[in-house]
């Protein structure tokens, strides 16, 4: 049978108050159903994601990692909230020698590349509040990092003078966060893409949830 019988109950949860009315899930033996956070966020049309690169047609990274420029990015305004929940980067020619990749955010959104409309989780859903940006060769202008101001999420690195492609998976780069970092507006998250003589050409996406302050009660 479908899992569709919703029942009320009288709770307190954050941005309700207390005593009010709220919905749950039911089966219908009347267990309570519990859904993974991350997918009621894509049901309720807070997942996003920005892409780099088509089919035949890669992006190519930057040469050497350089301070301020990024692949790509995501902005947050104030009064928003982002959590990265996947990014995966195919490398399609591995040029280049001494590989470096990472994700950081600053609190302060990005300031030139070419714009890009994050594409929703959730087919047909609302457009989001937050910006995109994607552009080749590290051309995403982004604030320059600092120990005391730029959060460092994610990072691989091939330290060889060449890329062997040795180990499996050294073509596929995941990150699929345990506890994802809560980004709260202002805030850019960026992923640089870099590497010494000849950028590498890649694919990648970045998914990620959006929502208000309020939603969280932060």
């Amino acid at each position: 049978m479908p899992l569709n019988d919703i029942a009320r109950v009288v709770s307190a949860p954050r941005g309700l108050t207390v005593g009010g009315d709220t919905t749950a899930m039911v089966d219908p033996s009347g267990a309570l159903v519990v859904i993974n956070f991350f997918a009621k966020a894509i049901l309720d049309g807070r997942g996003f994601q920005v892409r780099a690169g088509t089919i035949t047609t890669p992006l190519v990274g930057d040469v050497v990692i350089t301070d301020s420029a990024a692949e790509f990015c995501v902005d947050c305004v104030v009064g928003h909230v982002i959590m990265p929940v996947d990014q995966i980067i195919s490398i399609r020619l591995s040029t280049g020698t001494l590989h470096e990749y990472a994700t950081k955010s600053v609190a302060t959104v990005s300031s030139a590349g070419t714009a890009f409309i994050p594409l929703p989780l959730l087919s047909g859903g609302a457009a989001a509040v937050t910006t995109a940006r994607v552009q080749a060769a590290g051309a995403v202008t982004v604030t320059a990092e600092l120990a005391t101001t730029t959060l460092r999420h994610w990072s691989w690195s091939n330290p060889a003078a060449g890329f062997t492609a040795a180990l499996p998976g050294d073509q596929h780069q995941e990150w699929h966060p345990l506890h994802p970092p809560v980004l709260r507006g202002a805030r850019c998250l960026y992923t640089q893409i870099a590497a010494t003589g000849t950028g590498p050409s890649y694919y990648a996406n970045l998914d990620y949830l959006e929502f208000t302050t309020a939603q969280l009660g932060i």
